[in-house]
């Protein structure tokens, strides 16, 4: 039997109830969501190449009882599930990613190295994605189980987001309609900057971020300098001026972008510009012009008014640069996300629901696990290593206050993230809980980069992440489900937020992912082993 709105709204103590059946299956199970996220995070597969975690997604959701469509949006490692129970309810979703970052290759230990037969230069979880996947996981296989147990009628929504590093998945998925008709969007993140820590965002949500790949090609180089050499039975003789080519083009474009830097936009509002070269093209240094180089950009602004003015300076080097070099030029869309809409209603909710939870604790392993790494770097171990605000709480209202301190009065939206692409199609709330991270010490500044991201490996200080968060998802699911004034609330909102400013899609409803590029890969070695290059000597 399932309960009707009525009934649910009469029912304070079957919402708490229901919470506490599915945070206690989370309890029960944290042995097994662990060994899940130690799998993940050991695969650390990178943008657009996600295919073995991609699929054990779809699997294990098909073994839970979900519909799972694979390769949605035309995208090969992302998918959409779905799961209802009973007739009518709430419709809500939440998501993993699992990406990771070229580069980061490292060990769940307490020393610098690479994962076990692996390249230093291999990609590892810097954020980490894999923990965030499980956590979202942990939080939507809860709520199932307390949905079936208390009779609460309702559907599960759960979407797999390949490359958010590129900020790649969650437009195209907006696009295709896969969040349409959603009620609620819970997105979750592991921290990753103060004071956004065991928190949910308020006002200041993250802001657009562009990317475009600028692709130069010389397919024509015996056009260069007609008169050289007619006789020659090939178009140039190597005593021969040959045409520049295209990676001429790609340097002339990539350092006229960065003499042009300051004169893009002013030093404020926290804008930023990445870039990334491709490795195709020219495998050996031959004497031939290259004939094909790429080049990624991605910027990140406040408002879409500073994003278009980068924009315009970058269609504008990459034009004058194909010129010089005798190439023709291509461009393609990454990702062109608008900034974030908040929604008070839906940040209330599940605040309170991460109050009732409380922020992650660390036991004995975790804090010994950290002293061994402090000790490994020269640093006096500390009784209590990890920073204090990774076991407190920040409400949202006061992480705003303290946010803005830093932001100028005008800047609505900070950093970026492709979450806010959902923002735009349903109420979203973004929240985020403690990663574990350690105390500085006086006088000796950050600590190296392999640090969080070993941290993010090791099953005693990660496992509070997983655990709180996906406690605080059940709890903030079941609430929609069983309490059908706070989704007509946070529908309420969301419908006076777009109407005071509409804010259409910025590519176009047929926008392919550029999954096609050469985004970072492993290969299989004979033995069916991923190889990654470069490879260290002796492997």
């Amino acid at each position: 039997m399932t309960l009707s709105s009525t009934e649910l709204d009469a029912g304070p103590a079957l919402t708490a109830a229901t919470k506490a059946t599915a945070q206690q299956w989370i309890d029960d199970n944290m042995g097994k969501l662990s060994l899940w996220h130690k799998h993940i995070w050991d695969l650390a597969e990178p943008a657009w190449r996600e295919y073995k975690s991609a699929q054990w997604y779809v699997d294990l959701l098909r073994l839970e009882g979900f519909t799972v469509e694979s390769g949605s949006a035309s995208m090969p490692t992302a998918f959409s599930a779905e799961w209802s129970f009973g007739d009518g309810g709430p419709v809500l979703l939440t998501y993993a990613e699992y990406d990771a970052v070229p580069g980061n290759c490292q060990s769940a230990g307490t020393e610098r190295s690479p994962r076990e037969g692996l390249s230093p230069y291999a990609p590892g979880h810097t954020d980490p994605h894999s923990a965030l996947g499980i956590s979202t996981l942990a939080g939507l296989l809860g709520t199932k189980h307390a949905m079936a147990v208390h009779g609460i009628a309702g559907t599960l929504k759960y979407t797999g987001e390949p490359a958010e590093k590129v900020q790649g998945s969650k437009v195209v998925h907006g696009l295709r309609g896969y969040y349409d008709g959603v009620d609620a969007i819970v997105s979750f993140h592991p921290f990753y900057m103060l004071p956004l820590c065991n928190t949910a965002r308020w006002d200041t949500q993250c802001g657009s971020y562009y990317s475009k790949v600028y692709t130069f090609v010389c397919d024509e180089p015996e056009t260069w300098q007609l008169s050289a050499n007619p006789n020659s039975p090939i178009p140039a003789s190597h005593s021969a001026a040959r045409a520049p080519g295209a990676n001429v083009a790609l340097m002339s474009m990539y350092t006229s972008t960065r003499i042009m830097q300051d004169a893009m936009l002013p030093s404020f509002g926290g804008w930023s510009l990445s870039d990334a070269i491709f490795t195709q093209g020219q495998a050996t240094a031959d004497n031939l012009p290259a004939g094909i180089a790429q080049i990624q950009y991605s910027w990140r602004c406040p408002t879409l008014e500073m994003a278009e003015h980068v924009l315009t300076v970058l269609d504008r080097n990459a034009e004058h640069a194909a010129a010089m070099a005798h190439c023709r030029l291509e461009t393609t869309w990454v990702a062109r996300n608008r900034p974030g809409r908040t929604n008070h209603a839906l940040a209330e909710a599940l605040y309170a629901n991460l109050e009732q939870v409380g922020a992650p604790q660390y036991g004995p392993e975790a804090i010994a696990a950290a002293q061994r790494i402090q000790k490994t770097l020269g640093v006096e171990p500390m009784a209590k290593p990890f920073l204090d605000e990774c076991e407190a709480l920040i409400s949202p209202q006061d992480a705003e206050a303290a946010l803005r301190e830093h932001l100028a009065p005008w800047q609505k939206n900070w950093t970026s993230d492709d979450y806010v692409e959902m923002t735009h199609y349903a109420p979203t709330v973004r929240f985020y809980v403690s990663r574990p991270a350690l105390k500085p010490a006086p006088g000796q500044g950050a600590y190296p980069g392999w640090v969080m991201n070993a941290l993010g490996g090791i099953a005693a200080t990660i496992d509070p992440t997983i655990e709180v968060a996906g406690k605080t998802i059940a709890g903030t699911f079941v609430d929609l489900l069983t309490r059908p004034e706070l989704v007509a609330a946070a529908k309420s909102e969301f419908d006076i937020r777009v109407a005071q400013d509409p804010m259409p899609a910025l590519l176009p409803l047929d926008f392919m992912p550029p999954t096609e590029f050469a985004w970072p890969d492993y290969a299989l070695a004979p033995d069916g082993e991923r190889v990654w290059y470069p490879k260290v000597a002796g492997q």
